[in-house]
């Protein structure tokens, strides 16, 4: 068993924090105080569907929960099933590493610690939320504490407990209490007491407020009646001797409660009075031996809960530095949940606080627990089986570190960080509502007590650490009330009333966020919301009163605030500012009758103020959010807008409004005049029932010049466009421009139009007026817009005798007026029969149309002696056959006479109806705009399921008859077509094709894949000879693209391609294939020849020629006859490499020899140049002696005329002199890198390891302590200390070649990757000086003397490949060795790495690709050892 004290004694950092007193004691302080708690629960019933799932959450029920001994008796690495080790709540990965690392107390101040944090900040809320608490000084108990440190010495105040009454304990053992009026009513104790007993260090109160229990630092107990001031019990011997109370607490039970002390043990106290004599019995509930417990908390339920099924069990949370505890105290002791913290800072404080809340429909506790930044929320049930539940909620993650938590609410948390800062947070939705600064309470801390000065600071590191932030017994809540004990004063916060909220912000003067507070009470969308109860419609009515002052107030102010001189924008922009916010408010408060009355009187003083205002009602009105105006303001508001030529908004704004109670003729007029017409067309409709005479109006203005045939204004067109969607309205029911007609109105408003359209002569007609001038001007305007009018209004009729008859009497005027008349296009004459084929189809149509009347359109559409709109005659067709109106034709006719007209689409549908899919390839074909579309037609027909065999065979046939149409039309649509569907055919079409052309275009297409076809050509199963048929047509129409074509092609006979080849004497590709074939010297022979004839021109050529070209050809073929040796050198022994090189040689120096004996020729320096070419070219496959050998035996320079040949023989020296230096440099350079190396891996592996802390990484305990186990310690170069029994644990262990190799388990954790160069060095006894490292006395020299046995085989040690592994990363670059490596793997088929053991893993990336790569010129500097 190992001691908890000192397990828990290397969780050193600073901080420490505060559990709030969560007393909860429901004694009346105030008659509103008593109210709070059922309030808060109502409150929370409110809102139970907002938290989380319990049932997403539940922790797994234990059949038999252990006992209190056997959870004290475990080990804390057993995972017992009852222990919370959810991972998501310990959340251990949000854990900053650096709050481990730090061993010194003095270098973790926790004010720095926060910003080490890497949470976001939360905005600021003031905004939003305005001031929700009310903090203020006690100052009759302040003033009274420092008078109680003057005149009868009491000492600093050290402790405060609060219920009805106040109890604030002193440094020199007083307890001075005080009555709700700051009245000290007792003070008891004495100062000689004190000095016997030391501070107070703990207080409580029971619940009726009878009985005070104080704790001493030195670690007696006294008990006082606080109705009379008498002592009634003095506590001695509850606990072991010499250990400061740390808490003492009543429970609800007043003869029991629960005390702490600074062993960290916790004991029951049961108070007793038998025949008159007043005892206490002590039980010890958690031995300070196995896990000091620094915060413990009881369940205190309110009055009226006492009942809840609950509180039975007197339950008890008890918070030790490793772990939390909930245990039943009742009927008998039983442990119900314990949950180890995980990772956090050592220095940081536990707090544990109860409340009770509501959860879907139930009130039960939740424990809140935090340590460090992150609060846990734990709901506690009872079910029907007696047994208790523990529900995980969802967790507050925090951007600072906790000394204190409190409850003031069951919505509302305050949280005291270590900086003295108070956050108020929305529990449900964790929203930071308010952060108060308290650093002027000089808070006082209890880490006197923690460190137990008192007796001698007998306590455990781990403690002492804790205690330096502890505040447990400074804090006190109470009825909603929290008390903070200062080192001279005591403060009280509680929250605001939502009206001290509101006049907070008003006495700053900030209406507007006033008005926006207030706004979300009345909406109950406000946090921590005090003061308003009743049900919703109450509390909206009370809110609203309150704004209807603010805003009352606000006007005012907007009036008297505005700036007297200066620019008028200046003035504007105040109001723009201010004028919207009391429109916005008083619609959202449905105060009409304020807005129009008060509000706008008020605000017409100012012409600026009243502008502002009619602009800020334009969105309300336009969203229809604002109906039911006065006249007054409607008037006042189109007058405004007027008067800024505003006239787009006016007619918006027109349309949204009641405008009946308005002048009509004058709001006409003004829309006329304007050009409104939307304005005016909704007067007439809604101010007169009148829907004719807007027609009338705009009629008027449109039918004068389409009569005339003149084109139309832009304006004019609009006016059109809105009278067809006017007239469109009108017939279907539906109010312009929005809305819709009165239901009584509709029948009558339809037959008014239709009347209105079909009138033979208009109003005032003149005489030369044509007849039915309504229908004619539509027509003339938009000839199928006002068809597709009529078309959706015809939709509408059904069964109704007077709309037949109105249907065939409008027909029948459409076709008087338009087949009558010769001004209309065929596109409108078309669009007028459509629309009659479209209604005739209909299989409830009831028209009748004279069939001879199609039979003229169609002569109309057809007529060839009019070639002008083609197209679009043929469109028009197109459409009136596919409205159904090919059952008004002799088909066999129409399809003549759309041949005849060359209408091919025509031709297409009749024959498509008709199946006749062969003939519309023709269409297509002579179709010059579609024919390119033929291939997708023809691969539809063949490939698409639902065509019989035989129409697949006709369209095929038919294909191939014009295959060679398709083929000139687009060479690789016609090829994939073949290919796809006909693949075993492609010897027919071969024999079609009888143009050579074509044929080869055709060819190519389908067996080059550079031509982008998508062909499978394995599926191709063609004989080789069509392959070769296609070489040899590629011969002939494009020989410089052989070679390049050859390359890609994949099936044809080398035999017969070298025959085609050499017929068309193209020697490269004859050579190319020879190679192919094998036959190097063949092809050697052959390129040879084609150089030598090529030298021979340029030595019998006259200055005349073109000599530059020439030369360039030379050196081409040169060029190609050196690859082709080059490319083949490697795989011939040197007999066979002389064959080729030397006769090239000899070919390139034969004009030069006969420079001589022969004129001299024009380019002996090129020539040289390229000799020089060729020998450089040689020197990498034969040796030099025989290349000079092979020279001087030439029988020319044998004779003494080596001056030719000098030039050449100092360049194959210079070629040797730098090669040789070449060598010695890179030699050189290797040993310096090897040198370096060398030096600094020594250097590296004899460092020194300096550890950061003294404690192992993982358990947390300091290396020396555990003397019972025989462990080694291990220390890695990153500065971090493990046992290696707690590194195997972590299964940090990896085994190479036989070798243990041990990583760092936090390095390799943070990075996700266990790296091989975070190796140790692992430390053994006698190996190490003990200055470089700590380790334990206990290891076992004879582990020592195998890890030096394993360490003289020939292999690196895991520290020297770490040491190396740091080197590497010291020296960013890569080594010179490095490059020269991966350079000569590249050439060699053997793969070697040097260092081979420093690799990371069995990929290697080429070092080339490393986007830091960068070459470093100069070698590294030697660093003396």
């Amino acid at each position: 068993m190992e001691n908890e004290p000192d397990h828990e004694n290397v969780e050193q950092s600073l901080s420490a924090k505060t559990t709030e007193e969560e007393l909860n004691k429901s004694f009346n302080l105030e008659a509103s105080l008593s109210k709070f708690s059922y309030i808060d629960l109502d409150k929370e019933l409110e809102f139970k569907n907002d938290l989380i799932d319990d049932k997403e959450f539940d922790i797994p029920q234990v059949d038999t929960p252990p006992t209190l001994e056997s959870i004290l008796n475990e080990t804390d690495d057993e995972d017992e099933s009852f222990v919370l080790e959810d991972p998501t709540l310990l959340n251990i990965d949000t854990i900053d590493s650096h709050s481990y690392d730090t061993s010194s107390v003095a270098s973790s101040d926790s004010g720095d610690r926060t910003n080490l944090k890497r949470k976001k900040k939360l905005p600021d809320s003031f905004s939003l939320h305005g001031s929700v608490m009310r903090h203020s000084l006690l100052k009759g108990i302040s003033a009274q504490i420092v008078s109680a440190a003057d005149k009868v010495d009491a000492g600093l105040p050290t402790a405060i407990a609060v219920s009805s009454l106040i109890a604030v304990g002193t440094s020199h053992g007083l307890a001075l209490i005080f009555d709700q009026n700051q009245a000290l009513r007792l003070c008891l104790g004495s100062t000689s007491v004190g000095g016997q007993y030391g501070a107070i260090s703990a207080l409580s109160i029971n619940n009726d407020c009878s009985r005070l229990l104080c704790g001493f630092a030195k670690g007696q107990i006294t008990m006082w009646d606080l109705a009379s001031g008498k002592l009634l019990r003095s506590i001695t011997d509850a606990h072991p001797p010499g250990t400061a109370i740390l808490h003492i607490k009543f429970t609800d039970d007043p003869t029991l409660a629960i005390c702490n002390d600074s062993g960290g043990s916790v004991f029951e106290l049961t108070f007793k009075r038998v025949m008159g004599v007043r005892t206490c019995e002590s039980r010890c509930l958690f031995s300070g031996s196995k896990g000091e417990v620094c915060c413990i908390e009881p369940l205190h339920s309110k009055p009226e809960l006492k009942d809840h099924p609950i509180t039975q069990f007197s339950l008890l949370a008890m918070a030790s530095l490793t772990k939390i505890l909930v245990i039943g105290l009742k009927p008998s002791l039983k442990v119900w949940m314990t949950f180890p913290y995980g990772r956090m800072d050592p220095s940081s404080v536990p707090l544990l606080a109860w409340h009770f809340v509501a959860v879907h429909n139930y009130v039960n506790p939740m424990l809140a627990f935090c340590r460090g930044d992150v609060v846990h929320f734990l709901l506690v049930k009872r079910d029907e089986s007696g047994a208790i539940h523990v529900t995980k909620q969802k967790h507050l993650h925090l951007y600072y570190d906790l000394i204190n938590f409190t409850w003031i609410n069951s919505r509302t948390i305050v949280l005291l960080d270590s900086v003295e800062k108070l956050h108020v947070i929305d529990r449900q939705t964790q929203e930071e509502l308010e952060t108060v600064e308290i650093s002027e309470v000089q808070l006082v801390y209890n880490s006197s007590h923690f460190k137990s000065l008192a007796t001698g600071g007998n306590v455990s590191q781990a403690l002492a650490l804790v205690g330096e932030k502890a505040c447990y017994q400074s804090i006190s809540s109470y009825g909603g009330q929290i008390f903070y004990l200062g080192t001279k004063s005591v403060y009280v916060m509680m929250l605001r009333s939502w009206r001290e909220r509101v006049d907070h912000l008003l006495k700053q003067d900030c209406l507007t966020e006033a008005l926006a507070l207030a706004w979300s009470f009345h909406e109950g969308k406000a946090k921590a919301v005090v003061g308003l109860s009743g049900d919703a419609s109450k509390r909206k009515a009370v809110v609203a009163d309150r704004m209807v002052e603010i805003l009352f107030h606000y006007a005012d102010r907007a009036l008297k605030k505005c700036p007297d001189q200066g620019k008028i924008q200046v003035m504007e922009q105040h109001f723009q500012d201010m004028v919207p916010v009391i429109v916005d408010y008083c619609l959202l408060l449905e105060r009409k009758d304020l807005l129009f009355s008060q509000m706008y009187d008020k605000l017409s003083e100012n012409s600026v103020a009243k502008g502002v205002f009619l602009e800020c009602l334009e969105p309300y009105i336009l969203s229809d959010k604002l109906v039911g105006m006065t006249p007054q303001v409607m008037k006042d508001l189109i007058v405004h807008f007027q008067d800024k030529k505003l006239m787009e908004n006016v007619e918006a704004l027109i349309v949204h409004m009641d405008i009946t109670s308005l002048d009509i003729q004058q709001v006409v007029l003004m829309c006329w005049e304007n050009r409104l017409y939307d304005a005016m067309i909704y007067v007439y409709n809604r101010g007169m029932n009148e829907f004719i005479s807007p027609m009338e109006k705009l009629f008027r203005v449109i039918a004068p010049p389409l009569n005339a045939g003149r084109t139309l204004t832009d304006e004019q067109v609009v006016m059109g466009n809105k009278l067809l969607v006017y007239i469109s309205c009108c017939l279907a029911g539906r109010a312009y421009p929005l809305g819709d007609i009165p239901e009584d109105l509709v029948p009558l408003v339809k037959n008014q139009v239709f009347e209105f359209l079909i009138r033979l002569h208009s109003a005032e007609a003149s005489p030369e007026e044509e007849i039915y001038p309504y229908v004619r001007t539509l027509l003339h305007f938009d000839t199928r817009e006002f068809l597709n009018v009529l078309a959706l209004t015809f939709e509408d009729f059904k069964n109704d005798k007077q709309a037949v008859e109105y249907q065939q009497r409008i027909v029948d005027i459409l076709l008087k007026v338009m087949v009558e008349n010769s001004d209309f296009t065929p596109s409108q004459v078309g669009c007028l029969f459509t629309f009659l084929a479209r209604q005739l189809a209909k299989p409830d149509n009831t028209l009748f149309v004279n069939r001879t009347l199609f039979d003229q359109v169609l002569e109309f559409l057809c007529s060839p002696d009019d070639d002008s709109r083609h197209s679009e005659r043929q469109q028009v067709l197109l459409e009136l056959l596919q409205a159904g109106g090919i059952v008004q034709f002799e088909e066999s006719r129409l399809i003549r006479m759309a041949e005849k007209a060359e209408f091919y689409q025509i031709c297409e549908f009749m024959y498509e109806r008709e199946h006749q899919y062969d003939k519309i390839i023709d269409c297509y074909l002579r179709d010059p705009l579609r024919e390119e579309e033929v291939f997708n037609y023809i691969h539809n027909i063949l490939s698409i399921p639902g065509h019989s065999a035989e129409e697949k065979q006709s369209v095929w046939q038919k294909a191939m008859d014009h295959i060679e149409e398709l083929v000139s039309l687009r060479p690789c649509k016609a090829a994939e077509l073949v290919a796809t569907h006909f693949s075993e055919q492609i010897e027919t079409v071969i024999k079609k094709l009888q143009n050579q052309v074509l044929l080869f275009k055709f060819l190519r297409s389908l067996l080059d894949p550079r031509e982008g076809i998508h062909v499978n050509q394995e599926l191709l199963q063609m004989s080789p000879c069509v392959t070769e048929q296609f070489i040899e047509l590629l011969c002939q129409f494009s020989p410089n693209q052989v070679i390049e074509t050859l390359q890609v092609l994949e099936c044809y006979r080398l035999e017969e391609t070298i025959q085609i080849t050499q017929k068309y004497q193209l020697h490269e590709v004859t050579a190319y294939l020879l190679e192919k074939k094998g036959d190097i010297h063949g092809a050697f022979l052959i390129m040879l020849q084609r150089l030598q004839s090529k030298l021979q021109e340029i030595t019998h050529q006259d200055e005349k020629t073109k000599e530059e070209l020439s030369l360039k050809d030379v050196e081409d073929t040169m060029v190609e006859t050196i690859a082709l040796c080059q490319r083949n050198s490697h795989n011939l022994n040197q007999q066979q490499r002389e064959a080729l090189w030397f006769p090239l040689l000899e070919a390139m120096m034969a004009p030069q020899k006969l420079s001589g004996s022969a004129a001299p020729h024009l380019h002996p320096d090129a020539l040289k140049s390229l000799t020089m070419q060729v020998l450089n070219s040689m020197a990498a496959f034969i040796a030099l002696p025989s290349i000079l050998q092979r020279i001087l035996q030439d029988p020319v320079y044998g004779k003494g005329k080596l001056g030719e040949i000098q030039g050449l023989i100092l360049g194959m020296l210079d070629t040797f002199n730098y090669e040789q230096t070449l060598l010695e440099t890179t030699t050189s350079l290797l040993n310096q890198d090897l040198h370096w190396s060398l030096c600094n891996l020594r250097a590296s592996v004899t460092r020194g390891l300096n550890p950061k802390q003294d404690y192992c990484s993982i358990c947390l305990q300091q290396y020396k302590r555990r003397q019972e186990m025989a462990d080694e310690i291990i220390v890695f170069s990153c500065g971090h200390l493990y046992h290696s029994f707690c590194l195997q644990n972590k299964e940090c262990t990896i085994e190479t070649e036989g070798q243990t190799r041990w990583t760092c388990y936090k390095c390799s954790s943070s990075n996700k990757v266990g790296k091989l160069s975070e190796n140790s060095s692992e430390i053994k006894t006698g190996k190490t000086a003990p200055s470089q490292v700590k380790m334990s006395p206990s290891c076992h020299p004879s582990k020592g003397d195998s890890t030096v046995k394993a360490a003289s085989e020939p292999v690196l040690h895991p520290q020297q490949i770490q040491a190396f592994d740091q080197l590497c990363r010291l020296y960013r670059g890569s080594s010179r060795l490095a490059l020269l490596t991966e350079l000569s793997q590249n050439r060699s088929s053997e793969s070697y790495r040097p260092f081979s053991g420093s690799q990371s893993g069995p990929a290697f990336n080429s070092i080339f690709q490393n986007e830091n790569f960068q070459l470093q010129l100069i070698p590294p500097p030697v660093t003396e050892d």
